[in-house]
């Protein structure tokens, strides 16, 4: 036990220097720039008596676009030293991707009877030289907190459909609005009580802010929210959404009419999709499909892809050693995994143009258009007793459930 132990400690040292030879290699330096933004204008709301969603960030045409109910909730910025909010937001991405990790893992390493310690070690590794999760770092963004506030609720949800299931949707639609695709999801799988929960919770949550601060909530709601400018450009590389790469392809006037109508498409793929999946699959779907039909996915939001990858890793694991399906899903992982590791479409930031400019400017696009056609729909039971795997995370008991 102890000798595997010390190989378990050896393997994790080798692959967190290769990871951070990786990161120095290749990381981004974005300043925590989307958090600086955060900061400048809870301080300008707060500290010079401005008004949250009139300001800008020097040098810059980006100011706060979040609902003002996410204000709210970063207003203890506005009583800290910059550096101490960084230190703040790298503690909270930190503690959530480990949340996130552990519930995800876990059940695949009791299934295969590994050190539940090592597995969810290793996917940390892995999952600090995964761009979406550097940007996030290195951006300040909250896409980490946000996907483990809606992976609490399915944790809930396959423990006994607790009545608090909806409320970590409902805060994360508060906060940013995308994630309300959570909702639709909880309604259209007849989950009816947990819908409301959402439902409720994110209008309690944004009927407060109003309450609270009339006058950014109007401007919120009837300007800010339709100001795209305030965004950034939609054929921006980062942009790796069916908008996105219908803009790339016609910057002008990139094409309304064919937009919604793949987003329709993209719903009824996703909603077929939802006929055979276990909840926690239905999450992962609907993680990737938020991605795709939003108008703007910064590669930083693409961390909604995670428990996709993750449940492909656990399908592959699963299958009979040996076996065309076992090979065939671990390439496929970690295909997924190399091609969002590698900043690849960066290499078409200044001209997408032409049949490579159109195939490899829009790679992470392609990426999670495979995952929601390709991602098995149901969870493989685990090998072991049940009375072994109870404990686990949600995939593990969904799949029971499901049986």
């Amino acid at each position: 036990m102890r000798r595997r132990t010390a190989y378990h400690v050896l393997f994790l040292v080798a692959l967190g220097t290769a990871v951070v030879a990786f990161l120095a290699l290749v990381t981004a330096r974005r300043g925590f720039f989307d958090l600086n933004v955060y900061h400048g204008a809870l301080m300008y709301w707060v500290h010079d008596d401005g008004l949250l969603y009139d300001f800008v960030r020097p040098r810059t045409e980006y100011g706060f676009t979040y609902p003002p109910f996410a204000a709210l909730a970063m207003l203890p910025m506005a009583a800290l030293p910059w550096h101490a909010v960084i230190a703040v937001s790298v503690a909270l991405t930190v503690a959530a991707t480990g949340l996130v990790l552990y519930w995800l893992v876990a059940p695949v390493a009791r299934g295969q009877g590994w050190p539940v310690w090592f597995a969810v070690a290793v996917a940390a590794c892995l999952a600090a030289a995964f761009e979406p999760m550097r940007e996030t770092f290195m951006f300040g963004q909250v896409n980490a907190v946000l996907l483990a506030l809606v992976l609490g609720d399915a944790l809930l949800l396959v423990r006994g459909g607790s009545r608090f299931a909806g409320i970590g949707v409902g805060l994360a639609t508060a906060i940013k609005l995308t994630p309300g695709i959570f909702i639709l999801y909880l309604l259209v799988t007849r989950r009816l009580r947990a819908t409301a929960v959402a439902a409720g919770t994110a209008a309690g949550a944004t009927l407060l802010a109003a309450a609270v601060s009339p006058a950014e909530s109007r401007v919120f709601w009837t300007e800010a929210l339709w100001n795209t400018d305030r965004v950034g450009d939609l054929a921006y590389i980062s942009n790796q959404s069916l908008q996105g790469m219908l803009a790339r392809l016609d910057p002008v006037d990139p094409s309304r009419g064919v937009w919604l109508a793949g987003v329709v498409a993209l719903l009824a793929v996703w909603a077929w999709r939802l006929r055979r999946a276990d909840l926690v699959t239905g999450i992962a779907l609907t993680g990737v499909v938020g991605g795709l039909i939003s108008p703007v996915t910064w590669i930083h939001h693409l961390v909604w892809l995670i428990p996709a990858l993750v449940l492909l890793v656990g399908h592959a694991v699963r299958a009979p050693r040996g076996s065309m399906r076992r090979r065939l899903l671990l390439a496929a992982a970690l295909g997924v995994y190399a091609v969002l590791c590698s900043r690849l479409v960066w290499a078409w930031q200044d001209d997408a143009t032409g049949v490579d400019g159109f195939v490899f400017s829009n790679a992470y696009l392609w990426v999670s258009l495979g995952l929601l056609v390709g991602l098995p729909g149901r969870a493989v039971p685990a090998s072991v007793p049940a009375h072994r795997s109870q404990p686990g995370g949600p995939a593990q008991v969904a799949a029971r459930r499901r049986a």
